[in-house]
C-alpha cells in the first residue's frame, strides 16, 4: 500500500479551509458551497473510474438522480397521513400510493437506498456491458444513452415522478426543519463529513492492491487477462463505488437545492460532470474537488450576469484545459 501521509495531509488542509466557510460566507454563498461540495463527492468517483480506471462515463447523472430521488421520495412522504398521496399525484388523479413508493416512508430504507440503489444499478449495468467486452468510446456512448433514457422516463411519468418539474417543496428531513435558519449550517457540516469520508474511501482504494490492479487494467487490460485476472471485475467494482458516491451526492444536493428533477440528471449535466473533473485534474482527488467548486461558482456568477454566455465560456475553458493543460489545474503544481 502506498504512503498515505501526503494525500491525507492535503485532505486535512482542505478540511481546515472548508471549516472556516460558515464564519466567512453569507447564508446564500454557504448554501452554494455546500451544493458544490456535494457535487464534488460525485467528482471523486469519476477520478476513480475515469482517471485511474480509464472508464469514461457520460451518464453519472443517472446515479446522481437515483440518490436524489430516493431521498426526495422520503421527504415527500414525511408527514402524510396513512392513505394520503403527495400533492402532485393527487393533481394527476392518483388515489393510492404506488407500492414501490411505500418503503421510502421509512428513514432507514431511504438512507440505505441512497447508496445501495445507485451502486447496485451501476454494478449490474457495468457487469452486463463489460462482460461483453465493451469499452472505450462505445461504453461512453452507452452511458450517454442511459442518461437520456433515464431523463426521458422521469419526464414521461408525471403522475409517479413529478415529470419535468421533478420533486420539490420539502419541509423537513428526519426531524430537521429545513426552514430553520440554522439548518443550512447543519447540512453544510453533513456534506463536508460525507465528502471527507468519500475522499478517505477513494484514497484507500487507490492506495491498495485494488488501485494497482485498476490502473493495470487501464494501461493493459489484455495483459491483465492473460495473467489470469478478471479485468472486468475490477472495473465493475470501481463503477459501483462511483455510482454509490454519485447517489450520496444527489441526495445531499437535493437537500441543499430543495429540488431534484430530470433537468439535473440528463445528458448535459452528465457531460458537465466530466468537464469539472477534466478541468480540476482527472488523476487528482483534490484537483477534482477544486475544479468542481471553482467551475460551479463561476457558472453561478457568469449565468447571473450573462445567462446565454455560460455554455460558450465552459466549452472554451474545457478546450483550453485539454489542449494546454491536460493534467488540469492539478497539473500546474507539477509544472511549477
Amino acid at each position: 500500500m502506498r504512503d498515505l501521509r501526503r494525500p491525507f495531509g492535503i485532505a486535512a488542509l482542505l478540511l481546515v479551509v472548508a471549516a472556516t466557510a460558515p464564519l466567512l460566507l453569507s447564508a446564500y454563498d454557504l448554501n452554494l458551497l455546500a451544493r458544490f461540495l456535494a457535487l464534488a463527492l460525485l467528482a471523486l468517483g469519476l477520478v476513480l473510474t475515469w482517471g485511474h480506471g480509464g472508464i469514461l462515463s457520460l451518464g453519472q447523472g443517472v446515479f446522481f438522480g437515483l440518490g436524489g430521488y430516493a431521498l426526495a421520495m422520503h421527504m415527500k412522504l414525511a408527514g402524510l397521513a396513512p392513505g394520503e398521496v403527495p400533492e402532485f399525484m393527487m393533481l394527476s388523479g392518483v388515489e393510492s400510493l404506488p407500492w414501490w413508493w411505500a418503503p421510502f416512508a421509512h428513514p432507514a430504507v431511504a438512507i440505505i437506498a441512497i447508496v445501495a440503489v445507485p451502486a447496485l444499478v451501476a454494478a449490474l449495468f457495468a457487469r452486463a456491458v463489460f462482460a461483453r467486452g465493451v469499452s472505450g468510446t462505445y461504453f461512453s456512448l452507452i452511458t450517454q444513452a442511459l442518461a437520456l433514457a433515464f431523463a426521458t422516463l422521469l419526464v414521461s411519468q408525471q403522475d409517479l415522478t413529478g415529470g419535468f418539474n421533478g420533486l420539490t417543496d420539502f419541509s423537513g428531513v428526519m426531524g430537521l426543519d429545513l426552514n430553520d435558519p440554522g439548518a443550512g449550517r447543519w447540512l453544510y457540516w453533513l456534506t463536508l463529513a460525507c465528502l471527507a469520508a468519500g475522499w478517505a474511501l477513494v484514497t484507500l482504494l487507490l492506495a491498495s492492491r485494488f488501485g494497482t490492479m485498476l490502473r493495470a487494467v487501464r494501461d493493459g487490460e489484455n495483459r491483465v487477462r492473460y495473467l489470469g485476472h478478471d479485468a472486468a471485475a475490477y472495473k465493475v467494482v470501481a463503477f459501483a463505488v462511483a455510482g454509490g458516491l454519485a447517489g450520496v451526492a444527489g441526495a445531499l444536493f437535493t437537500l441543499h437545492a430543495g429540488v431534484i428533477s430530470p433537468a439535473l440528471v440528463g445528458v448535459v449535466p452528465s457531460i458537465e460532470m466530466v468537464i469539472w473533473v477534466a478541468i480540476g485534474g482527472r488523476l487528482s482527488l483534490a484537483g477534482a474537488i477544486l475544479g468542481t467548486v471553482a467551475v460551479n461558482f463561476a457558472r453561478d456568477k457568469v449565468s447571473s450576469a450573462f445567462p446565454e454566455l455560460w455554455p460558450y465560456a465552459l466549452g472554451a475553458l474545457f478546450i483550453l484545459v485539454v489542449t494546454l493543460l491536460p493534467g488540469g489545474l492539478a497539473g500546474l503544481r507539477k509544472r511549477a
